[in-house]
C-alpha cells in the first residue's frame, strides 16, 4: 500500500491486518440480501461487481478475495475507504466524510455531497500553508474528553476539473484506478500526523450565487449535518450501531461549532472562501483569548 506512511518501529505489532482469503462461500448469502452489505459469521461483509468479497472483522482484520483481473489499485481504493470507515465503526470511533486541515493549532473538518468542493477548497488551504489531516475518511474519536481527528496518509483525491482549476497536469498523477476521472495527488511534506483536537465543521453545499456565504448553524441543524455526512452512513445500522452513531453525532453536535458554506457553481470561489472561514476561526480565537484572559 504505496499510498500508507511506512513505520520504522519493527518492534510494532501489526495493529490491522490485511489479507487475501477465499470468501467465495459467502458470495450467495451476500447477493441474496437487499443490500450487498452483510453481517456474516466471519465478520462485516460486501461485495463490489467487478472488485472482489471483502470482509472487515473487530476492527482488527480486512480480508479480501478479489475479482480476476481486478486493479491492485482498485483493490486499495475500497481498503482505505469503505473498509476503513467500516472498521472505524466497529472500534467505536465515529468517521465524517470529507477532508480535515490543520488551521491555526486546531482541526478542521470540511464535510459535503460528492461534488461539493470538500477536496477542491481543502487543496487550496493547503497551498495556503495549512497541513492536511486526513481526506475522504475522517476519524474522530476522543481524548480525555476532547474530540480529535486523527490522521490518514499524505495523499489527496481530485477531479481532473480541480487540477484545472490549480494548473496541474493531470500527466504527473494516477489515476484511483481505470475507471475514475479522479486522481491521486501525494501531499508531502503539507501532512500534519498527529492526532489534533476538532474545533469546528463547515458543510459545504452549491448554490447559483455569484458568491460564497456562510451561515453559522444551531445544535440541531449541527446534527443534521453529523448525521448526513457519516462516511457510509446507510451502513451504521446493518453494524448494529444506530443507537452509539447518535449518542457519538449528539456530543459533537453540542460542543461543536458548525457553519454551513453557500458555494458557487457559476464561479471558482474556493479563494474567497478560504479568507471568510479563516476571517471566522480567527475571531473565534480571539473572542475566547479575551474571554480567557478576563477570566
Amino acid at each position: 500500500m504505496p499510498e500508507l506512511q511506512q513505520v520504522n518501529n519493527t518492534n510494532r505489532s501489526a495493529d490491522v491486518t490485511v489479507r487475501f482469503a477465499d470468501l467465495s462461500q459467502w458470495a450467495e448469502a451476500i447477493s441474496t440480501r437487499e443490500t450487498n452489505f452483510t453481517m456474516q459469521p466471519p465478520g462485516f461483509m460486501f461485495q463490489m461487481p467487478d472488485t472482489g468479497i471483502f470482509c472487515i472483522h473487530e476492527g482488527s482484520s480486512i480480508v479480501i478475495d478479489p475479482s480476476p483481473q481486478v486493479s491492485e489499485a482498485k483493490l486499495r481504493l475500497f481498503v482505505l475507504g469503505t473498509c476503513m470507515g467500516i472498521l472505524l465503526m466497529q472500534r467505536d470511533i465515529f468517521p465524517l466524510h470529507g477532508s480535515a486541515l490543520l488551521i491555526e493549532g486546531q482541526a478542521y473538518a470540511f464535510v459535503g455531497h460528492s461534488g461539493a468542493g470538500k477536496s477542491t477548497l481543502a487543496a487550496t488551504f493547503m497551498q495556503a500553508g495549512y497541513p492536511l489531516i486526513t481526506d475522504d475518511v475522517i476519524a474522530v474519536n476522543y481524548e480525555n474528553g476532547v474530540p480529535h481527528v486523527y490522521p490518514a496518509y499524505p495523499q489527496q483525491k481530485l477531479w481532473q476539473e480541480s487540477l484545472n482549476h490549480f494548473g496541474m497536469s493531470s500527466d504527473q498523477y494516477s489515476t484511483l484506478h481505470d475507471e475514475y476521472d479522479k486522481f491521486a495527488i501525494p501531499v508531502g511534506d503539507r501532512f500534519y500526523n498527529q492526532p489534533v483536537p476538532l474545533a469546528g465543521v463547515f458543510e459545504l453545499v452549491k448554490t447559483d450565487a455569484p458568491e460564497a456565504s456562510i451561515t453559522e448553524l444551531n445544535r440541531l441543524e449541527r446534527l443534521h449535518i453529523m448525521l448526513a455526512h457519516t462516511f457510509r452512513g446507510a451502513i451504521v445500522p446493518r453494524l448494529g450501531l444506530k443507537q452509539r452513531h447518535f449518542s457519538q453525532i449528539a456530543a459533537l453536535a453540542g460542543e461543536l461549532d458548525a457553519y454551513q458554506i453557500q458555494r458557487s457553481t457559476t464561479a471558482f470561489t474556493a479563494p474567497a472562501i478560504m479568507d471568510k472561514v479563516l476571517d471566522i476561526i480567527r475571531s473565534k480565537n480571539h473572542a475566547a483569548s479575551r474571554s480567557g484572559s478576563n477570566g
